[in-house]
């Protein structure tokens, strides 16, 4: 083998040579240096000797085994693809559950709910704050009721629902139970998810209510009572795609977004739970961008960077816990309201990376996001770009098909070094919250973000339509637009509402609930107790407020 190498290092200095002599002259390459959207340098070409290093059984190792780089399963999608899963919601309950069907219908696997912005931050429909924000970008959830009508006729035992939501996310939760209990669907069959992870609402995004303690032990009560009574159900995605939208690298946003799953799973030890009952239930969701074949690492490293995590440091005997499940979702942000159409031909692209990586389950975006909601037809498009390359590629026929290739096994080693360089520099300050309240990730997303735009507006980086290949275009058609006369007639049922339910077992479980926010027992099912007598989602997030109260995130400069 050593030969072998020799005489391979001295082919591969020669061809150099005469590519620089002969060849570069006369055809002179594109870029001075070729970088990946993370700056890990992308050689000309890629040997034997790029993955000298690498023991295959040490750092690959065989489908669904340690260090599952290949993937979590043995067979992949040889035995069933990925779960097919749209992201939809917008307007009232009764436009959502029309939405649901029509999709169901044509072939979607599970169901991925979008709230508007007052539900994500704990607001009913006729706060003040919720003004012209009621149905906007997700669907308006203030009670019980309301979820009853988002599922109906949509039974429970039968698919799996994600939810994006965070700060609130036990109270979602609690709902969604209490909707199975009046379908006849005990907790022990539901199967979904909750995003649940509001670390990266600090970082990134900034749906958050409370301060970071009392957050995390909301995060932690819902890992305890999942374990417990929900064995099907996923009690976080810890979420890197919020922190790619805002700017971050590929790197950026493996490294910050398991550095918070370190500070989740630390939380749940600390209040006392075994990490092989609560750790086969995390899952995580990712960004597919544009990058194709750093993306493809990106997904491969972060199972290998998990794996090692959950057996060397924390101890994790259960082959389950050492399992990085994730969640797809292609990139929003590269979604240009130019040339609209052409999003399709780069979420098909994204799509594919995400499959070459092992996703579990992926939402494709749809052509006109940046511009609008999505329309039923755009939908159904992007719903069609999963099923060809589900059906008709041929790339579900082998298990991780770019595995062994040169440059992919170089680039997941080269990703998976400058990740964990990442997450022992969170670590060095005291964890992902530490570093959070002294601003790093938010400083370090916005540096990357500056730097992207300026490349964009350089011209540098290309982007087809909006700064090469422009073309003159007509207005936008057929956009869907949230009829405001939906924010008034969402608050008359809330009115409705609150007239008719019982308000004496309201208070009685309000009143439940603040005690047990000023103790430490487990929330959830005070919650879900408060849920079942139709409790509104603003009333059981005031009583947290008023035991814990708001966040106030202070200004990174």
């Amino acid at each position: 083998m050593e030969q072998k190498n020799r005489e391979l290092a001295a082919a591969k200095e020669q061809w150099e040579e005469n590519l620089k002599e002969k060849v570069l002259p006369r055809f002179p390459e594109r870029k001075e240096r070729f970088l990946t959207h993370s700056e890990i340098p992308v050689e000309t070409v890629y040997t034997p000797l790029d993955i000298e290093s690498t023991d295959y059984l040490e750092d690959l190792g065989m489908p669904g085994e340690y260090p599952y780089t290949r993937g979590v399963q043995p067979t992949m999608y040889r035995g069933r693809t990925w779960t097919m899963r749209q992201y939809a919601g917008f307007g009232t309950a009764e436009e959502t559950n029309r939405r649901f069907k029509y999709l169901l219908d044509r072939g979607q696997m599970g169901l991925s709910v979008a709230f508007d912005l007052p539900t994500q931050i704990g607001y009913d429909s006729d706060h003040p704050l919720a003004f012209g924000e009621v149905g906007k970008v997700g669907v308006a959830i203030d009670s019980l009721r309301d979820m009853e009508t988002l599922f109906e006729g949509i039974p429970l035992d039968k698919v799996s629902t994600s939810m994006t939501i965070n700060s609130p996310a036990a109270v979602l939760l609690a709902m969604y139970i209490a909707v199975g209990e009046k379908q006849g669907v005990s907790p022990e069959q539901l199967s979904g998810t909750i995003q649940n992870d509001i670390l990266k609402e600090y970082i990134a995004r900034g749906t958050y209510i409370y301060p970071p303690e009392p957050s995390m032990r909301l995060i932690t009560d819902t890992f305890e009572y999942c374990s417990t009574n929900l064995p099907n159900w996923n009690s976080i995605s810890i979420s890197g795609y919020h922190i790619r939208e805002a700017g971050s690298t590929a790197v950026q946003e493996m490294a910050f977004t398991i550095a918070n799953g370190i500070a989740y799973v630390e939380a749940a030890i600390k209040a006392g739970l075994n990490i092989d009952e609560f750790a086969p239930r995390l899952s995580f969701f990712f960004n597919a961008h544009l990058n194709f074949f750093e993306e493809v690492a990106k997904f491969r490293a972060a199972r290998r960077i998990w794996a090692r995590i959950m057996k060397e440091r924390f101890g994790a005997k259960n082959p389950k816990s050492l399992m990085l499940r994730f969640h797809t979702q292609t990139a929003g942000c590269t979604l240009t309201a130019q040339q609209p159409d052409v999003n399709i031909i780069r979420v098909a692209y994204q799509a594919l990376s995400a499959v070459l990586g092992g996703t579990q389950s992926l939402h494709t975006n749809s052509r006109d996001e940046a511009l609008a909601l999505p329309s039923e037809d755009s939908v159904l498009i992007a719903l069609r770009t999963q099923q060809v390359v589900a059906y008709e590629t041929g790339v579900t026929d082998t298990v991780d098909p770019l595995g062994g290739s040169y440059f992919i096994e170089d680039l997941t080693n080269r990703v998976e070094k400058a990740a964990m360089e990442y997450i022992n520099r969170i670590e060095a300050m005291g964890g992902a919250v530490r570093a959070i309240e002294e601003g790093f990730q938010q400083m370090e997303i916005q540096d990357s973000a500056y730097k992207y735009q300026l490349e964009i507006e350089s011209g540098e980086r290309v982007v087809i339509g909006v700064n090469k290949f422009q073309i003159e275009e007509k207005p936008p058609q057929n956009l869907l637009r949230v009829d405001p006369v939906l924010e008034e007639n969402q608050r008359q049922k809330l009115n409705q509402l609150k007239q008719e339910r019982d308000h004496q077992a309201v208070s009685g479980s309000l009143a439940r609930l603040k005690e047990a926010a000023r103790g430490s027992g487990n929330m959830v099912p005070p919650i879900l107790d408060a849920v079942r007598v139709y409790a509104t989602l603003g009333e059981i997030c005031d009583v947290l407020r008023d035991v814990f109260g708001e966040y106030q995130q202070k200004a990174i400069f």
